[in-house]
């Protein structure tokens, strides 16, 4: 069972986080916060985030949707007086949980990120014919069509202006070496994997 509290969260989040090592900067002023577009949504807002990491509160962190909710608008990068990294550390965050097997499982972003990840990956080029189909039915059959049906005129205004193929399934095309971007996704993981010394 993983520890509710440790006093050296703030190294493992140094070591295995990208960018993690600016947490220590952040000065608390909660400009991030108030620059966000899904602010008032979030559990713990960024500068939470980070005073939590260094108060040691791994669970809580890790477990958390907050970092989830990162759309990459990059208003805090640009809004903090301290230049802090912090859309880069939420995705770290969130990428950390996510390896460890800690992240929320049934958080819609994630699923969502999991989705489009696994179907760019499989062919070397997005099928969004697929991802779309996958993303509406997500949440069982039932809750697909109607999701679609809610969606049905711009799907078909998509349809008319060819912006949509129904055949995708089938004429999708990837890239010409699909085995080689496989094989270089898992080497890039491998090293990232060695240079992080990922250890939790």
């Amino acid at each position: 069972m993983t520890e509710q509290y440790r006093n050296n969260f703030l190294k493992e989040v140094e070591a295995n986080v990208e960018e993690g090592q600016w947490v220590k900067m952040c000065m608390q002023c909660g400009v991030c916060s108030g620059s966000c577009p899904l602010g008032p949504a979030w559990e713990h807002p960024p500068q939470e985030i980070f005073m939590m990491i260094r108060a040691g509160r791994r669970d809580e962190v890790l477990k958390s949707e907050s970092m989830w909710m990162c759309t990459s608008c990059y208003n805090c990068i640009v809004r903090c007086p301290r230049e802090l990294p912090i859309t880069h550390i939420m995705h770290g965050l969130a990428n950390y949980a996510h390896r460890l097997g800690l992240a929320p499982k049934m958080n819609p972003t994630r699923r969502f990120a999991k989705m489009f990840w696994n179907n760019l990956t499989k062919s070397g080029r997005v099928n969004e014919i697929e991802l779309s189909v996958g993303l509406y039915f997500m949440d069982g059959f039932k809750t697909g069509v109607a999701r679609a049906w809610a969606m049905k005129d711009i799907g078909l205004g998509m349809l008319k202006t060819g912006r949509l193929n129904p055949l995708g399934f089938v004429t999708h095309k990837g890239c010409k070496d699909k085995k080689g971007i496989q094989k270089m996704l898992k080497k890039a993981r491998e090293i990232e994997d060695r240079r992080k010394g990922f250890t939790a």
